[in-house]
């Protein structure tokens, strides 16, 4: 195991919390308009904070389900949510100092829960086969991205 193979994966996971928790620290200047962006495939998406932040928030969930599923030996329950293909009327909301705080709030745990899972279950278990399924590090690896969400506010000013 090389040095960069003993570090928590999961530490990825935690730092890209602080990258779009440093975006949304911005997004009290958002003036109401949705940000309008086309994805890889071409595909028109309507963002606003509120709907990033669900989504960051959603996608850190979903993984961290499959990770407890994976370590349990237990299959999966699929997400059901509506991802980023709607914008929910609660994702038109201003976006306030509370607001800002209370998904920090949120964020930071969820980070700290994949930190501390991923402890838990040792550096053993990081890089473990498990069938089809992504190893720890690779899902780790994959949440991280979880900054697209935040990059599709931006930062605001």
């Amino acid at each position: 195991m090389t040095a960069d193979e003993s570090i928590n994966p999961a530490q990825l996971v935690a730092d890209a919390v602080d990258q779009c928790l440093s975006l949304a620290a911005t997004w009290h200047a958002w003036d109401g308009r949705p940000v309008a962006r086309t994805d890889d495939e071409g595909m028109p998406n309507t963002w606003t904070p509120h709907k990033a932040l669900r989504r960051i928030t959603d996608h850190l969930i979903d993984h961290l389900h499959e990770v407890e599923a994976l370590l349990a030996g237990a299959e999966a329950m699929p997400d059901e949510w509506h991802g980023r293909s709607v914008t929910l009327d609660a994702d038109w909301g201003r976006f306030t100092e509370p607001d800002f705080d209370e998904a920090r709030s949120r964020l930071r745990r969820l980070g700290r829960c994949y930190l501390l899972r991923y402890a838990a279950a040792g550096a053993a278990a990081w890089d473990c086969e498990r069938g089809e399924a992504w190893t720890l590090r690779g899902i780790a690896e994959h949440v991280a991205g979880v900054t697209y969400y935040a990059e599709q506010v931006g930062k605001l000013t």
